[in-house]
């Protein structure tokens, strides 16, 4: 049965003039994406996981000395617009440039984005100006990247579902080593540093991408060249035009909203991690470490730093394998960025080990969330393929009560917090299990939903129906930002406490009404599973 599924993948290849070597099972076009996108993602999360802290830190060091209020309306607008732009970038590679193009515009965007940032410390505006850039350039990357991905898959294929959840893993992988070397050095040597490196590796996933394009066939051409491929091999008889009645792509198109509005309430929760939860950590979290537990730390600190690094550095090793001979240079540049990567991640550690005692850096636990993504994003996508493979709307309630359960903990570890503190010293441990809850239903929901994007979707307005579902996280940064900046008005009118149990009974709210729903979804999406 795999074989002939595999076959099947091999044939709707073929039909788009791409080489059907696989590694591991899928197409290696998948992991050139894997990487590029890695790259983009190091830049975001890693500028993201600073951007914050960064704000709210005293002039003294370094800081601006924002209100957290203040820094969690920037954070807002920012990560908000960094999602809303990919409706105005789906539109324009749907209709003018084709994905190949419009990736490469973004990530030159965000690289000069960067490289403007690193120069905060000259002038204000230089940091202005760069999150701008950065908005736009994500604009471009972000829904056509995703696009790409769908397109490399049959709709029917049972391994669009396991493909998005691999091509996440490259995602986190990203967020991971940005948010790890990006917020140790920002915090700890300058914050000019961390934003800086973050735009070398972005330069870095566009060159590997440029070197590698052919790889995708005809998958992110112009719209013009698309169209001519397809009415030759129609003229040819090689392809059949797909006609999907109306009433089925209306009752789709609904499936999608509806999915929509759900990620809207798992990302307003979820994106507290660079908000309110970084405060969280700053300011009431026990982070001053000595005698054995520093020393604990420093070796869960180690192998969090090096098995991220050694399990992507093997994905990139199988893919030479498969594609070095025709895309040399795509393998070179992804190499000299890794060679960078391992340097910078034994810096760190032989740094903190030299250490008497441990400061653990408030922004060092976002880490945690891509870690455990990047550790349970294989099992996820062989569990989904191999034993249990529910509806979309199961899955997205799944996500969203893990989402809800880690907001729980979160509230738990809270409840000793006194009315209106500033500060306290609670234990990491609370922030451990939110990341772990909170990164199991990202997995649920995130790489899923992207799947059905791409399947649910009419092809010729798949970029900007990509550009929709990351609209929709746009209004959840905004709410949630909004949210956030009312976590020191909430703390003294109520408690901490109560401020976490809001997002943790939303979503539960959200996920029993998915449940309900299940069968008429089900039914409205017309044979896709």
């Amino acid at each position: 049965m795999n074989q002939e599924k595999d076959q099947v993948l091999v044939a709707h290849l073929a039909k788009q003039g791409i080489d059907d070597k696989m590694v591991n099972g899928h197409p290696a076009g998948l992991f050139v994406l894997f990487f590029t996108e890695m790259w983009e993602r190091f830049s975001y999360y890693g500028m993201r996981a600073l951007l914050t802290l960064f704000l709210i830190s005293s002039l003294a060091d370094g800081g601006w000395e924002w209100s957290n209020e203040r820094a969690m309306k920037l954070y807002g607008l920012y990560t908000g617009f960094v999602y809303l732009t990919p409706l105005i970038g789906g539109m324009i590679a749907d209709k003018l440039t084709g994905f190949k193009k419009a990736i490469l515009i973004g990530a030159l965007v965000m690289t000069l984005g960067h490289l403007s940032m690193a120069f905060e410390g000259v002038n204000s505006n230089f940091f202005y100006l760069g999150l701008v850039l950065m908005i736009l350039g994500n604009g471009m990357f972000k829904p056509n990247i995703s696009s790409m991905v769908g397109n490399l898959y049959p709709d029917q294929s049972p391994k669009k579902d396991a493909g998005y959840t691999i091509f996440y893993m490259g995602i986190n992988a990203g967020s991971f080593l940005g948010m790890l070397l990006c917020g140790y050095i920002g915090e700890k040597i300058g914050w000019h540093y961390g934003f800086g490196l973050a735009g070398v590796f972005m330069f870095f996933g566009m060159l590997q991408f440029y070197f590698g394009q052919k790889i995708f066939g005809i998958i992110g051409d112009s719209p013009k060249a698309l169209q001519a491929y397809h009415e030759k091999k129609i003229k040819n008889h090689e392809e059949e035009e797909e006609v999907i009645p109306a009433h089925v792509v209306r009752d789709r198109l609904i499936v999608v909203t509806i999915f929509m509005l759900a990620s809207v309430v798992f990302f307003l929760s979820f994106e507290q991690a660079g908000g309110s939860m970084s405060i969280f950590a700053k300011d009431y979290t026990q982070r001053v470490l000595s005698g054995s537990s520093a020393v604990t730390f420093k070796w869960i600190d180690t192998i969090l730093t090096i098995v991220p690094i050694v399990i992507v550095t093997i994905v990139l090793t199988a893919l030479a394998r498969k594609i070095y001979k025709q895309y040399p240079l795509t393998i070179l540049f992804t190499a000299v960025s890794f060679g960078i990567i391992w340097c910078l991640g034994l810096w760190k550690v032989f740094r903190e080990i030299g250490i008497t005692g441990s400061e653990v850096g408030a922004s060092w636990f976002q880490i945690l969330n891509a870690f455990f993504i990047i550790s349970l994003a294989s099992s996820f996508s062989k569990f989904w393929e191999k034993v249990w493979n529910p509806s979309g709307p199961v899955k997205f309630a799944l996500g969203l009560i893990l989402v809800g359960i880690g907001f729980a903990a979160l509230a738990y570890g809270a409840s000793e917090i006194p009315q209106g503190a500033k500060t306290a010293s609670v234990s990491m441990i609370w922030l451990v299990i939110a990341y772990f809850f909170h990164s199991a239903g990202e997995l649920c929901l995130s790489p899923v939903g992207l799947s059905y994007v791409s399947k649910l979707s009419p092809k010729k307005f798949l970029g900007l129906l990509f550009g929709c579902w990351f609209c929709a996280s746009a209004i959840a940064n905004f709410i949630g930002g909004f949210l956030g900046s009312y976590i020191d008005r909430i703390t003294e009118e109520h408690s901490m406490s109560y401020f976490f149990m809001i997002f943790a009974i939303v979503p539960g709210v959200t996920a029993l009404l998915l449940i309900v729903l299940n069968p008429i979804l089900k039914k409205m999406m017309h044979g896709i599973n």
